[in-house]
């Protein structure tokens, strides 16, 4: 697949004119440079319809750049530092729009998983849920690494009535510990959710998956050597 060619835009600092229409540009005009320091404006350049996208948001910037047929890097010389610096981007205006739209889903999305995870650590007791995970990590010492905090958090979440929240559980009583250990692989690593899906009865679902279940259990038991 061919990539689409960069052109640069610098923003003159000294007086300039277009040798294509020789109109006088004055300084801090936005040019293209050609061969033997021929200038030419951007509409002499066919890049006047592009919109300018100025540095500073990563993400619109890669997007615009990926959307947009036609780009061209602005930059500007730094006295200070003795080297151009990249300004922005110039890229067609209906790229931008998608890019901005794609941007704005992004943050929306971010947000409420910000939101979700807030109200996530306000239901959980960090200490009971670690010792939680602790104790799942004693009874499977061969489950998968960092499955433990997963069953402690989805177990022990306040106000759920989930397996976690019993008296049983918060005594660490092995057989609660057992209970949320086999839901977890019931649902995660199963069809039982698909049987679910399907119509298939709750009993019916369970007994079919009951031997995979033991057999797992049964792995996660086993010590590490």
């Amino acid at each position: 697949m061919s990539q689409t060619h960069e052109f640069k835009v610098f923003i003159s600092h000294r007086d300039s004119t277009c040798s294509d229409c020789h109109e006088k540009l004055g300084r801090s005009a936005w040019i293209t440079l050609a061969d033997e320091g021929q200038a030419f404006c951007l509409s002499c350049s066919d890049l006047d319809h592009l919109a300018f996208l100025p540095s500073g948001n990563a993400a619109l910037t890669r997007r615009s750049k990926k959307h947009s047929g036609l780009y061209a890097v602005v930059l500007q010389w730094s006295r200070a530092r003795k080297h151009y610096e990249r300004q922005g981007l110039l890229v067609e205006e209906a790229a931008l729009a998608q890019a901005e739209a794609e941007c704005l889903e992004d943050a929306d999305v971010r947000s409420r998983q910000r939101e979700r995870n807030r109200l996530r650590r306000e239901e959980l007791d960090e200490q009971y849920v670690a010792r939680f995970a602790q104790r799942i990590r004693e009874i499977f010492p061969s489950c998968p690494v960092n499955r433990e905090h997963e069953i402690g958090e989805f177990a022990c979440q306040k106000y759920s009535g989930r397996v976690g929240r019993s008296a049983a559980a918060k005594e660490f009583d092995e057989a609660a510990i057992r209970l949320a250990v086999i839901a977890h692989v019931r649902h995660r690593e199963t069809d039982y959710d698909q049987l679910l899906s399907m119509g298939v009865d709750r009993d019916e679902a369970r007994r079919s998956v009951r031997s995979r279940i033991d057999e797992l259990l049964g792995e996660w038991r086993q010590n590490v050597d």
